[in-house]
């Protein structure tokens, strides 16, 4: 009786976040309290559910931009894009030898802070050979940091009075997660939301380059390097937007559906933090990603400021 009970919860949260009716940092929070209090009854789909559901809704967000301001947008991010996943990378691999870390363990970190979270884990985990206990601690922490700073970083935007130009360009470069980089900026504003995905799917990109050159820092041959594809569906869906192929009505419908579903998927990344894998991490990984996220956050806000 129990667990229907816990089933059907589950999924009227779902269906709650799918209407509107809760925002971001709400659902992420509700996520995480019922883990806590029953444990996801769906553990292993909902981690499915998340990479599909993120993708999807990434997509769906490219039914409301377009080509010229995209391009822009990707062009004025680069130079900040690059020394900044350059830097972290390079602080990481310092910060693993000297807190004595496990390498793999640490790089995925690293790879995660640097780039896009739990993308950027899940496509480098195999090039580098990572045993499955090791990536789900780094996704962990990586989920728990995202947490923290979908909460945190539209507080410290309004503080300081960054509009939403900068704090977009912020969100896409000092927030892990895809998901909780859009989580931030839908409720700051469209402008911000519109330069956060662009940005971070550019950053996306980094992917390729950093799976390459993790496989050779560890060595690792055969191993095939994940492109992210949807990428491509997210630059059709800004074409057919910005040449008007389909109706506004349905493009607007689109990026409806996709704000939506992205908020149940940030109750399904909270449902999915596992307390327990980070408590057998010990304190150290937490240390090492803590402070590539504030090294992260300070030097891209500075950057952006000055």
């Amino acid at each position: 009786m129990k667990g229907i009970f816990v089933k059907t919860a589950y999924f009227l949260i779902i269906i709650t976040a799918l209407l509107g009716k809760i925002n971001s940092p709400t659902a992420l929070l509700l996520g995480f309290i019922f883990t806590l209090i029953f444990s996801n009854p769906f553990d292993s789909y909902s981690h499915r559910a998340i990479h599909y559901f993120l993708k999807i809704s990434v997509i769906g967000l490219g039914f409301g931009m377009f080509v010229r301001e995209t391009l822009q947008t990707s062009k004025e991010g680069i130079g900040l894009t690059a020394s900044s996943i350059i830097l972290t990378v390079s602080l990481g691999l310092l910060l693993t030898r000297l807190l004595k870390i496990d390498l793999k363990l640490g790089h995925l970190i690293t790879s995660g802070t640097a780039i896009c979270g739990g993308s950027a884990i899940a496509a480098i985990s195999p090039a580098i050979k990572s045993k499955s206990k090791i990536i789900s601690i780094a996704l962990g922490i990586v989920f728990l940091l995202n947490s923290v700073a979908l909460f945190i970083f539209p507080m410290i935007g309004h503080s300081l009075q960054l509009t939403q130009e900068q704090f977009g360009l912020w969100c896409a470069i000092a927030i892990h997660d895809t998901s909780s980089v859009v989580g931030a900026a839908i409720g700051y504003g469209d402008e911000a939301l519109r330069i956060a995905t662009t940005v971070k799917l550019s950053r996306t990109l980094w992917i390729i380059p950093l799976s390459a050159f993790s496989m050779f820092l560890f060595k690792s041959k055969g191993e095939k390097i994940r492109v992210p594809y949807f990428i491509l569906l997210f630059i059709a869906a800004i074409i057919i937007n910005s040449y008007h192929i389909l109706p506004e009505t349905t493009t607007g419908l689109f990026v409806l559906i996709a704000k939506r579903l992205l908020i149940a998927t940030l109750f399904l990344v909270g449902s999915s933090i596992s307390i327990s894998d980070l408590k057998s991490s010990g304190i150290k990984p937490v240390l090492l990603a803590v402070a590539l996220w504030i090294f992260i956050s300070i030097f891209s806000l500075v950057y952006i400021l000055n």
